[in-house]
């Protein structure tokens, strides 16, 4: 092993002679190197080797590679690249290749690979990290829209972004994702293709030595995409999504009016399909000259909606289901909240018949028609008849609070009497919502101790923890700092705590003009409840000791912390995540 080691020192000797010579280091740093380098090298020849290991000695070359573009900058040298970063990044390279081959199902240590050849390697190293990766990893389909992604936007390699997706849809033959991306990308392939003819014709260039196919041109080859994924995947939704894609690009109307067609030939059995070719309607085109005055324009608003408005009526004639009615009377709900002028809106807003959500609909139809007694008498009668239903009480208890009834606290107490506990969390934000809209601080303040205690006895984490989110927020929102730090003071022994509540408190703090003991102590009272799984609060506490209050030499510490805190997979992600943020992609 010894061996092995000096000759690794031995190796790099050439470069850090250069790196002494240009004067980018001096004799002392270099023995400096000389000696942790050795220290890691020893790590990665032992017996028994450890993930963490390698990920410290490719920190540790990253962070070589940072100094010296940094002092490249500073004394403006910029020769002999390939003498010096060449070999680090090589060697880097190869750390990575041992570390995956060894942790083969770390698919955050290929990510990290990639990220690091995305800033410093060559594109052709990317490519053979992916294609390493998902020969490991080909049950990922996002792994293969990655390296698709890359081969296109990296490479400029079209033949082989579309060699990748190929390959991808043999394992993943039936997978929604893959064949949207497959698409977008010839769609992109071919608008590339086009923007290059313009500019050639435009600079009245000889086209002839170019190959320009005009079927390609024509989106011929995502058309074929297109005929492959709905053959398989039969769905409205999923056309429509391809439709939206095409949309995107200016020369697409042949392929948008293909889809368009399928859609309505194939599809008419789905209320997506009714719903997508009604609100179409509404962007349909206008003859220019009726849109110069305001009169014209809401004429012509007036006529898209009563397009609309037919095809809905055709949709539910053909289509008598509940999701169908559901998208009609969401769309006359929606215009006429826009204050429409079709009256065959207004009137179906009142007409339409529902079988298992009449109060529902009837309820926000009163409102947008303006009849505040007959809402109100609609409310209480569905929260009565559906009194199990959050949903129900909720929507009643917003029309009568929107109405200023005095029955709001008292219909409050009995919901909550009403309610499965787990399903209970809207209420009370709407309870809450409610005192700080009507009632005074002192009462709001008391809202939120009662909240907070009845949500710790109703032995449902989620309400508890949500309210004492909210009541710091409102603490800060009414008394600024000096009352936000005292809620938090007061809450912050009471379990169960949520980190959002620990970072709410954070970016108060830090609008403070604030020292970073008080961060810290966040922090730390933060780790004691997540400290152990939760490895992005230990990357956002070395992050802020990287900002401009923290101390940098305390990320070691906290660092050595993390490793010796966190458990089972949380250490791996730590590990991973924090290469990247030595490499600046985090």
């Amino acid at each position: 092993m010894a061996e092995i080691v000096q000759q690794r020192i031995e190796d790099r000797i050439p470069e850090l002679e250069q790196l002494e010579r240009v004067g980018l280091f001096t004799k002392k740093e270099v023995k400096s190197i000389i000696k942790r380098a050795t220290a890691l090298e020893y790590k990665l020849h032992r017996l028994i080797v450890n993930k963490e290991d390698f990920i410290a000695y490719v920190q540790y070359e990253i962070n070589i590679l940072e100094l010296v573009k940094k002092r490249r900058a500073h004394i403006h040298y910029q020769f002999k690249i390939e003498e010096i970063e060449f070999p680090i990044i090589h060697r880097i390279n190869s750390v990575f290749r041992r570390a995956t081959k060894k942790w083969k199902d770390d698919v955050q240590l290929w990510l990290s690979h990639v990220a690091f050849c995305k800033k410093w390697a060559t594109k052709g190293q990317i490519s053979k990290v992916f294609s390493a990766m998902l020969a490991i990893h080909p049950d990922k389909p996002a792994l293969w829209i990655m390296a698709a992604k890359s081969e296109l936007e990296d490479r400029s390699s079209s033949e082989s972004a579309r060699h990748l997706f190929l390959r991808a849809l043999r394992f993943h033959p039936n997978n929604k994702k893959v064949y949207q991306e497959y698409f977008r990308m010839e769609l992109l392939h071919c608008e590339k293709l086009r923007k290059q003819k313009a500019e050639l014709e435009k600079a009245e260039m000889d086209l002839g030595e170019y190959e320009f196919s005009l079927e390609i041109l024509n989106a011929k080859l995502a058309e074929v995409v297109y005929k492959d994924a709905t053959g398989k995947i039969k769905e409205a939704e999923f056309v429509i999504s391809l439709l939206n894609i095409a949309a995107i690009f200016d020369f697409t109307k042949e392929l948008q009016d293909l889809i368009l067609q399928d859609l309505q030939a194939n599809h008419t059995e789905d209320s997506l399909t009714w719903d997508f070719m009604a609100k179409r309607e509404l962007e349909a085109p206008s003859a220019g000259e009726e849109l110069q005055t305001a009169k014209g324009r809401a004429s012509d608003i007036s006529r898209r909606e009563e397009r609309c408005c037919q095809v809905y009526e055709e949709g539910v004639k053909s289509l008598n289901t509940e999701p169908m009615w559901t998208c009609y009377a969401g769309f006359c709900l929606e215009r006429l909240k826009r204050k429409t002028n079709v009256q065959e809106l207004k009137e179906k807003g009142n007409l339409v018949d529902f079988t298992s959500y009449d109060f529902l609909i009837k309820l926000q139809i009163l409102l947008s028609s303006g009849d505040a007694e007959g809402a109100a008498s609609v409310a209480m009668v569905a929260a009565q008849r559906y009194s199990q239903s959050v949903s129900m009480w909720s929507l009643s208890l917003q029309t009568l609070m929107q109405l200023g009834s005095g029955e709001v606290g008292r219909l409050f107490q009995e919901a909550l009497t009403h309610i499965n506990p787990k399903e209970s969390l809207p209420l009370w934000q709407l309870q809450v919502q409610w005192s700080v809209a009507n009632q005074s601080p002192d009462e709001t303040e008391f809202c939120f101790l009662v909240c907070s205690q009845r949500g710790l006895l109703s032995a449902v984490p989620a309400v508890a923890m949500e309210m004492k989110e909210s009541y710091l927020d409102w603490s800060y929102s009414t008394g600024g700092y000096k009352k936000a730090r005292k809620t938090f003071t007061s809450l912050q022994e009471n379990r169960p705590l949520s980190k959002a509540f620990f970072n709410t408190m954070i970016e108060i703090e830090k609008q403070q003009v604030s020292i970073m003991n008080y961060l810290r102590d966040y922090y730390e009272r933060a780790l004691q409840e997540f400290g152990t799984s939760d490895d992005d609060l230990w990357l956002q506490y070395i992050q802020e000791e990287l900002g401009p209050l923290g101390q940098p030499e305390n990320c070691g510490k906290v660092h050595w912390r993390a490793m010796k805190f966190l458990e089972g997979e949380s250490v791996e992600r730590f590990t991973s995540k924090y290469t990247l943020l030595q490499t600046g992609h985090l």
